[in-house]
């Protein structure tokens, strides 16, 4: 009984801690965004106009009317949904393909996508910069989505060909015993078997670029294709050499809004996904 009791009080003690360690960096940067510069500065403990110390709503007020914001929020929204769309149809397709077919190579092909999947990015850049100014593709949208989809859809397939692997194969043979087309079968039953995996693609996606910093940060110039990550290192007050850290908070804590609602909303989705075969039966 002792044993009990002393291993739940463990227990309970371990993810009080884990759970510290990971909300203390989000309580931080919330609670310097509610701040005024003028308490950053002076070191005030104040959070609220109330107490002499903080802006209140303000941050984030003038957060969501700066122009170089507003640009920004547009940029990540479009390149993210694009990026996030085009790579789930590639990596679909060919997913069932490596699932469903018999071809040399096919392990090969699975471990060069992972390997390009965990590629360094910063390797890419200085690559990228010359050859997108050569083709015109730089400061673009589409000189973003294309980067992106090169290191988030090698990682959609490896996902994706997992969970194919786990829907039995009668299935689509039963739809077409039936009288539907392979197509048909791939659309209408395969697909929504899979809805799982595809949901755990496309949120990794939309994460690798919504998160995106370091392409965002080189491959732009101006506020034209320049996203969330991006635009808030160009954030500067009156002093240079005081930057304003309660608007870059204010501004971090609204560019985090999205991913937040995301993870709460299909957590069970992308849990599902990211455990398809590992158990197998």
């Amino acid at each position: 009984m002792q044993t009990d009791v002393k291993s739940k009080i463990g227990t309970a003690l371990g993810v009080a801690v884990i759970l510290a360690w990971c909300l203390l960096p989000v309580v931080w940067i919330i609670s310097l965004s509610f701040k005024s510069q003028a308490a950053v500065t002076n070191g005030s403990p104040g959070f609220f106009p109330s107490d002499g110390g903080g802006a209140g709503w303000q941050n984030y007020k003038d957060v969501l009317h700066n122009g170089q914001f507003k640009h920004a929020i547009v940029n990540s929204i479009g390149i993210s949904l694009i990026a996030t769309l085009l790579s789930v149809i590639i990596a679909t397709l060919a997913a069932y393909a490596i699932a469903r077919l018999e071809f040399k190579g096919k392990k090969f092909v699975l471990t060069t996508a992972l390997v390009i999947a965990m590629f360094p990015v910063v390797s890419l850049v200085g690559p990228l910069f010359d050859m997108w100014r050569t083709f015109h593709l730089y400061d673009t949208w589409l000189g973003l989505i294309i980067p992106y989809m090169s290191f988030t859809l090698p990682l959609a397939i490896w996902t994706l060909s997992a969970f194919f692997r786990e829907i039995p194969w009668e299935m689509e043979q039963a739809a077409q015993v039936d009288g539907a087309t392979a197509w048909q079968a791939f659309r209408k039953v395969i697909v929504p078997l899979a809805a799982p995996g595809v949901f755990t693609a496309a949120i990794l996606t939309f994460f690798f670029a919504w998160n995106d910093f370091v392409f965002g940060i080189s491959l732009t110039s101006t506020e034209r294709a320049r996203p969330i990550p991006a635009a808030l290192s160009f954030f500067v007050g009156q002093d240079p050499f005081n930057r304003p850290a309660s608007l870059l908070a204010a501004g971090a804590v609204v560019a985090t809004v999205p991913i937040v609602v995301l993870v709460l909303f299909f957590q069970r989705k992308i849990v599902a996904g990211l455990t398809a075969g590992a158990v197998k039966g």
